[in-house]
């Protein structure tokens, strides 16, 4: 089994491995940089699987940044019934695409 983690960034959990490609939250960081994520909640290194409380001590995982990226839109109707009154708002979230470099 290869080694893999959980990392907590934007408020969600993300499961990595290295080498894999992964879109967070906007992180201001620019393309090309790397970025050590401390939040990591477990961490595997193939045989043994340590998990934190929140976090594990100690632990890090190194993101390699590719670039910003648009996420899907995601659009908010509300309507008040008999009313005629509506709004639609639509949004959609800045994303950094990330390469896994390293767990440790």
């Amino acid at each position: 089994m290869e080694a893999y983690a959980v990392l907590e960034t934007g408020g969600k959990q993300t499961l990595v491995k290295v080498g894999q490609k992964i879109e967070i939250e906007k992180l201001s960081v620019e393309a090309g940089q790397d970025v050590e994520i401390a939040t990591v909640l477990a961490v595997s290194d193939g045989k043994a699987l340590k998990v934190g409380k929140p976090y594990v001590e100690g632990a890090k995982v190194v993101l390699t940044v590719d670039g910003v990226v648009k996420g899907k839109k995601v659009l908010n109707f509300k309507a008040k019934r008999r009313k005629g009154a509506r709004r639609l708002v639509g949004h959609r979230q800045q994303l950094t695409v990330a390469t896994v470099k390293a767990i440790a």
